[in-house]
């Protein structure tokens, strides 16, 4: 195909705003038009025509759709595009649960020319990419246990963006769904999946008919111990993700974002370093601990987000990253967490 895209965008919230920034930077794509249901009349704005009906937009000569829209469409969005043959970027979450996600995998199957790919952004932070890199060298060991905590001050800002977030019906669930998404997303990654899962769910402060908190346990089938705390009492936001290995530790603190209220983005490793072979001996033989600290100040992980997709549309690469395959385990294993708590899976 032609190397230049043309593209549209459905939604125009703060991540819509976001991707539009990035795709107007970006040389492989040429935005034709964007939908949002707020936009009262259609009008054009330099050279980008704005719809305010998502039928007109997917009339356009479109190669590819970003889908920014809310959780309880976004499905249905992805199968209309994909059924008209274009490729498909779809944030996170990929639907409101599972039953409709499946959807999309009966439509995607059917169409395996096409690209899908959905917006796991977290895995493009420069700190993630150099954790896979420590990981993947094994000059640490195994993973023997991973630690996350991912917060949000409150709902407070939600209820900003028209409230739709905090309504099960639209949302799906509430700040794992939303946000501790992520983190899950990455724990996958890093291990591969979990099997035994025990959790705690609750809505016990904001009094919402979603989680303000979701407390997870999980084990691999290698016996890897996962823990992870997705929160929205934080009350400072905070971002960080402890994993234990054989010989050492990654610890990745704060994240760039938007809000830039994560802190400053970095990854603190260390290696153990003993006398003797076997690791368990004596703190007698025990040496010191080599610290490595790495700060990142730039965030590329929308522009590398973008660009990838693009290739892979150009090229005809595959999808490597937010794969449907990644979109479907990410969200079963949220809802596993949901079921595993009894009170919570009423």
């Amino acid at each position: 195909m032609s190397k230049i895209i043309k593209v549209g965008i459905c939604g125009f919230g703060l991540i819509g705003q976001r991707r539009f920034q990035c795709l107007l930077k970006n040389k492989k794509y040429k935005i034709l038009g964007v939908y949002d249901k707020r936009i009262k009349k259609n009008y054009n704005k330099d050279s980008v025509n704005f719809y305010s009906s998502f039928f007109k937009l997917i009339k356009l000569d479109l190669d590819a759709i970003y889908i920014c829209v809310t959780n309880d469409v976004a499905a249905q969005y992805t199968i209309k595009s994909l059924e008209l043959g274009l490729n498909v970027f779809c944030e996170k979450p990929p639907a409101i649960n599972l039953i409709e996600l499946k959807k999309v995998g009966k439509v995607i199957k059917k169409n395996k020319l096409l690209k899908l790919k959905y917006g796991f952004n977290h895995r493009y932070h420069d700190s993630v990419k150099d954790t896979i890199k420590i990981i993947k060298s094994e000059r640490l060991g195994k993973i023997i246990n991973l630690r996350g905590v991912y917060g949000k001050s409150s709902f407070e800002p939600w209820k900003g963006q028209g409230n739709w977030r905090i309504k099960r019906r639209k949302s799906g669930g509430g700040i794992l769904l939303d946000q501790g998404i992520h983190l899950v997303d990455l724990m996958r990654l890093f291990v591969g999946g979990f099997k035994e899962i025990k959790s705690f769910v609750s809505n016990d402060f904001w009094k919402e008919n979603i989680e303000d908190n979701a407390y997870a346990i999980m084990r691999s089938d290698s016996g890897i111990v996962a823990m992870i705390h997705s929160s929205a009492t934080q009350w400072e936001h905070l971002f960080e993700l402890n994993i234990t290995l054989e010989k050492g530790y990654i610890y990745l603190k704060g994240i760039l974002t938007g809000s830039k209220s994560y802190g400053k983005e970095e990854l603190i490793s260390g290696i153990k370093k003993y006398r003797d072979i076997d690791i368990r001996v004596a703190d007698k033989n025990l040496e010191k601990i080599t610290k490595n600290k790495r700060k990142y100040t730039k965030d590329v992980s929308w522009a590398d987000e973008v660009d990838e997709f693009a290739n892979c549309i150009i090229y005809n690469k595959p999808v490597i990253n937010g794969t449907y395959y990644d979109a479907l385990a990410t969200m079963k294993l949220v809802f596993d967490i949901y079921k595993s708590d009894n009170k919570w899976n009423k």
